[in-house]
């Protein structure tokens, strides 16, 4: 190498990856490409083609710097216990990158890395004890939540990555809350019940606290299908019978 020359960095995919992860942190996924990862690298486009097939493939792989982020199972013997702090970990893994949620859901092929987490998080029902009939039925109901998100049924917040929507004035937001009021009285009162800080739409509801709350009502109901012995079979013929 000629003297004063620049030494160009050495690649490896989890560097790529890593750096896509916190240049998509800054920029979010919409504005990242392979160019603009390449100027954040320091190299040309093709030189990243050597780890990554194109976007989508990038995307993959950030899924999977994330789901690496998530705590494994902490081993407790109470499988309760040891659902909730993981689903928890993964929460904060999605809080900590505001477009990770997008990523996983437009996300068509699942990963080693994506299906080594979920086989975990079905081991920790069958390692306390759940048959894999209830299992099955657990992980239906659980969805999203074993990824720390669900869809908020009260939030209309842009989506990662999407453009903000111009905040209305004070007299239209007004005139849009009585609008509201007389056609769908319930909805409203039920959106409008309470007020928090953590919230991501500013006002309203919790997000965390109905997260948890959520949460553990389906871990109850889990714990109690599984202490009376529930199998679908069962269900079956008692909904046939009745």
């Amino acid at each position: 190498m000629e003297p004063g020359a620049e030494r160009r960095p050495r690649l490896n995919r989890d560097g790529v990856l890593r750096a896509a992860v916190s240049l998509a942190d800054e920029i979010g996924i919409e504005a990242l490409s392979m160019r603009r990862l390449a100027d954040e690298l320091g190299v040309v486009p093709m030189a990243l083609y050597k780890h990554v097939a194109n976007k989508e493939e990038l995307l993959d792989g950030m899924v999977e710097v994330i789901v690496g982020e998530i705590d494994p199972p902490s081993g407790s013997a109470d499988w309760r216990t040891a659902v909730r702090e993981r689903v928890l970990s993964a929460r904060r893994a999605l809080r900590r990158h505001a477009w990770a949620r997008q990523a996983m859901e437009t996300r068509t092929t699942k990963t080693p890395a994506v299906l080594d987490y979920m086989d975990s998080f079905i081991g920790m029902f069958q390692a306390g004890g759940f048959s894999i009939d209830l299992t099955h039925h657990v992980m239906h109901a659980i969805g999203g939540r074993m990824w720390g998100f669900t869809q908020e049924l009260f939030d209309d917040a842009p989506r990662p990555g999407a453009a903000p929507s111009p905040a209305l004035p004070p007299e239209a937001q007004a005139a849009m809350m009585q609008q509201m009021a007389a056609r769908y009285p319930n909805i409203l009162a039920v959106a409008m019940a309470s007020a928090h800080e953590d919230s991501a739409v500013g006002q309203g509801c919790d997000d965390q606290f109905e997260f948890e709350f959520a949460l553990d009502v389906l871990l109850d109901g889990f714990e109690r299908l599984h202490e009376q012995g529930w199998t679908s079979a069962a269900a079956r013929r008692r909904a046939t019978a009745g």
